[in-house]
């Protein structure tokens, strides 16, 4: 209610502004043929209408938006809900399986290791407990995903998987000796794919460092299969990178929107109402 309320105030004001006109141009207007027999005029009548009107739509949109977002919140939830499968032996598979839970067996080549970021650690996969992409993380902090290859045991076949996230002042895997497991391990992560550029963020400049996840790139670059896990929260080990770092809770703002809009659109409709009708 304080949001429909804030977006009726806020119409209102609009409007009011709009309509202010100064002494000189209220007389040019007075003495144009638009105002003759004082009526109003019909090109004011219908811009301001617009106002209103727009508002109205971008409140409509906003409501398929909310409808959207809750559709795609469930279905990430079911996803990563279901049970644990075994990486298929056709990777093609992998393409309808993003965010499923997989099982692999096999180690780590820590001498390969390269970093994502920099990025904001994610708690239970919750996007509200963090900012951005830049954004600071735990503590106050901002860190890195440690992007390792996986050499599997049962085939020949190195994906690649996010181990995790760690603050920056260990990034340098020499301050986290303990965390750097030699031996075989079953992991457990959840597939992903690649991640759209955001914008103004570089592409790929070489070396070990990389900005967003082009899984096709970074696949490349370290001659691995084109797989990208993220280990889950069960696969940490002590002293090692902090996993379950999967966005599964998005942000839902539209309701916000949508009584924003929509409080606009009253507003200014009574006050064009009253300008122009009563």
């Amino acid at each position: 209610m304080a949001n429909c309320k804030t977006g009726l105030q806020f119409g209102i004001k609009i409007l009011r502004r709009s309509l202010h006109t100064s002494p000189r141009t209220l007389r040019y207007i007075r003495q144009s043929e638009l105002l003759k027999g004082n009526k109003e005029s019909p090109v004011l009548k219908y811009a301001f209408l617009s106002i209103p009107v727009t508002t109205l739509g971008l409140g409509l949109w906003q409501i398929s938006r909310l409808k959207w977002k809750e559709s795609l919140i469930e279905e990430l939830q079911i996803k990563t809900n279901l049970p644990t499968i075994n990486l298929p032996e056709d990777l093609s598979e992998l393409n309808d399986l993003e965010y499923r839970r997989a099982r692999v067996k096999g180690r780590f080549d820590h001498s390969r290791e390269m970093y994502l970021g920099p990025r904001s650690f994610l708690k239970g996969g919750d996007s509200t407990s963090t900012g951005g992409l830049m954004s600071p993380g735990a503590g106050g902090k901002s860190g890195y995903y440690v992007i390792t290859p996986f050499i599997l045991s049962d085939r020949n076949l190195e994906i690649l998987v996010n181990r995790g996230w760690v603050p920056q002042d260990q990034k340098n895997p020499a301050t986290r000796k303990q965390g750097q497991v030699t031996q075989e391990i079953i992991l457990e992560g959840i597939v992903r794919h690649t991640e759209p550029r955001p914008n103004f963020v570089p592409k790929y400049q070489g070396g070990n460092m990389w900005s967003y996840r082009n899984l096709s790139e970074m696949s490349t670059v370290m001659g691995t299969s084109p797989v990208y896990l993220d280990a889950c929260v069960d696969s940490d080990v002590p002293g090692g990178p902090i996993g379950g770092q999967t966005r599964i809770t998005l942000r839902n703002e539209h309701l916000s929107y949508i009584l924003t809009w929509l409080g606009i659109s009253a507003g200014s409709s009574v006050l064009w109402w009253k300008k122009f009708v009563k």
